[in-house]
């Protein structure tokens, strides 16, 4: 197995005792931090791809300039790189996908098991990701968007570092929200926002699928 295949694995399966921890109401703090690295091992991964792909010929602060700092010369050496390396499959890719999803559903089925959110929160991000997974799988991975709207909501990194920002900090709150008994309205308005943006995300991909080849 590969590293970064081993790492999506890991992290995949570390949220399940994260949620063990949120409903036993584990100390907040702890479970927060587990939270956050499990979220940053999501982008090591990709980096881990990139360092098997070239056999160790890359370093973390090239990529870490190209991810985190967006330099424009860092990326498009990235970007070059990406498109050289077989190594970077679409198995890869989508097994990275499938892993953020069971890592979603996870999150909304506990907080909806604990009444925190309502029922029809997790019926919008199912039938989302269904549906659009579906249509996107048939088209390839993120890095072959062709149309501009597409690739600036779904496949931008500013856009991944978006969504990935939202997750971190609704799921966080909502954990506050169940164990220290914070404000369920701030929670209700960080929900409505991740789940504005992972709706508006799949219309960018539904969109994208709408054009030919």
């Amino acid at each position: 197995m590969r590293m970064a295949d081993a790492i999506t694995l890991f992290r995949t399966l570390l949220v399940f005792p994260i949620a063990y921890l949120i409903i036993i109401k584990f100390n907040p703090i702890l479970t927060i931090f587990l939270i956050i690295i499990m979220f940053i091992l999501d982008a090591i991964d990709g980096y881990a791809a990139v360092v098997e792909a070239t056999k160790g010929n890359y370093s973390l602060f090239e990529y870490l300039r190209a991810t985190v700092l967006r330099d424009e010369k860092a990326k498009a050496r990235l970007r070059e790189l990406k498109s050289k390396l077989k190594g970077l499959s679409k198995h890869g890719s989508r097994l990275d996908v499938a892993g953020d999803r069971v890592t979603e559903y996870v999150f909304w089925i506990t907080f909806t098991y604990l009444n925190v959110i309502p029922l029809f929160v997790i019926f919008l991000v199912v039938l989302r990701h269904s549906f659009v997974d579906a249509i996107m799988g048939s088209k390839g991975t993120s890095s072959k968007l062709k149309t501009k709207f597409a690739r600036l909501v779904y496949g931008s990194d500013l856009s991944r570092s978006t969504i990935g920002a939202l997750k971190v900090i609704t799921f966080s709150y909502l954990v506050l929200v169940y164990v220290s008994r914070f404000p369920i309205v701030i929670g209700y308005i960080l929900v409505a926002l991740l789940v504005g943006y992972i709706l508006l995300r799949g219309i960018a991909e539904f969109y994208e699928s709408t054009k030919s080849e």
